[in-house]
């Protein structure tokens, strides 16, 4: 029996782990921790609830919400984020707070307790200057990184773990870039197991999608909802593209690396749906399209946002090699899901999209 504690437990990603965790061990304790400030998050507790996962209205930015005597959790999924980019800008005080000194008072935790500590980090670390140098060409319907590239770490298979980390890359990434150097530093002060898992874009269903976070479900949701959309930057024309991960791939990840933490203590892993796995917003459109039957308007807006990048391509195979996993759903399958969602819970969902 294990007695698990998820940090923004009832946010697209730790409730997603949470319930997957609660079907597939029953036998397990498992409590979701989250402050409910994303609107749509308080959907997920009866959810929860349900499943079996008790809930706790808290903060990490709180150490008194981390209490150990309470929780006593030997595992911790540190899933709590401000996860827009964007939010670094225009308001950086809850982002530090909650991105860094929220992480710190977590491993405090792990370290009272002696807990495993798995750290959901991002694709964002890497910085944005270099992201900006990668060599691709203009198809039809998407940017497509080429072959050969000057950078370490890049190739036509995306970023790997190797790519350089010496330059700027917003507020947000500079977050989760610290937090990963005091897990390290943790770990080996205090003989934690810890694992640290840079994700890329994580969807499905239950993503309560903005313009600056959760662009897949946001995309769903719109074409479902007959509302308008905009291709934002790099010419307005929807190329740039990304790749996607489906939050049971993660599920199914994050269940392996539990199960060989000792194995695997002390890694850093990118994740993500990788080359097979991309799309652009272009593309998304078309299959938005096809999936609800609506066709609405987009404009484009030349002007590209602080902190975009045209091309990004999470380069996965150092955790495939070393585990042997690899994501199972493709695009059609992750929009069919959303859309799904959508459907079945489209009252609840008309107000917040």
């Amino acid at each position: 029996m294990k007695n698990v504690l998820i940090t923004g437990g009832a946010g697209f990603v730790g409730s997603g782990l949470g319930l997957g965790l609660a079907k597939r061990y029953p036998d397990w304790k498992i409590t979701a921790l989250d402050n409910l400030k994303r609107r749509g998050s308080e959907l997920n507790i009866p959810r929860l609830t349900q499943a079996g996962i008790e809930f706790i209205h808290g903060d990490i930015r709180n150490p008194e919400d981390l209490d150990s005597q309470l929780l006593k959790p030997d595992l911790i999924l540190e899933c709590s984020a401000e996860p827009s980019v964007l939010a670094g800008y225009n308001s950086p005080g809850y982002l530090l707070q909650t991105n860094l000194v929220g992480t710190i008072n977590c491993l405090e935790l792990a370290r009272e307790t002696h807990a495993d500590f798995l750290f959901l980090s991002t694709s964002r670390v890497y910085p944005i200057a270099y992201l900006n140098t990668l060599k691709f060409e203009e198809q039809a319907t998407r940017f497509q990184l080429l072959e050969e590239q000057s950078i370490t770490g890049a190739s036509k298979e995306g970023i790997s773990e190797e790519f350089p980390l010496n330059k700027a890359r917003s507020l947000y990434g500079t977050t989760k870039l610290a937090s990963e150097l005091l897990i390290a530093e943790y770990a080996d002060a205090y003989g934690l197991r810890t694992l640290i898992n840079r994700c890329g874009v994580l969807t499905g269903p239950w993503q309560m999608g903005k313009v600056d976070q959760g662009v897949f479900a946001l995309w769903v949701a719109r074409h479902y909802f007959g509302k308008s959309l905009k291709y934002i930057g790099h010419g307005g024309t929807g190329k740039q593209i990304r790749d996607f991960l489906h939050v049971d791939d993660l599920l199914d990840l994050i269940d392996l690396q539990i199960q060989k933490l000792d194995q695997l203590k002390g890694e850093t892993f990118n994740v993500g749906g990788g080359l097979e796995n991309t799309i652009s917003l272009y593309e998304m459109t078309q299959l938005c399209q096809q999936i609800t039957g609506n066709e609405i308007e987009i404009t484009g807006v030349t002007q590209t946002r602080p902190g975009d990048v045209p091309i990004f391509v999470t380069d996965s195979r150092k955790v495939k090699n070393i585990t042997g996993w690899k994501p199972k759903r493709n695009a059609k399958e992750t929009l069919t899901d959303i859309y799904q969602w959508i459907t079945e819970y489209e009252k609840q969902l008309k107000g917040i999209f």
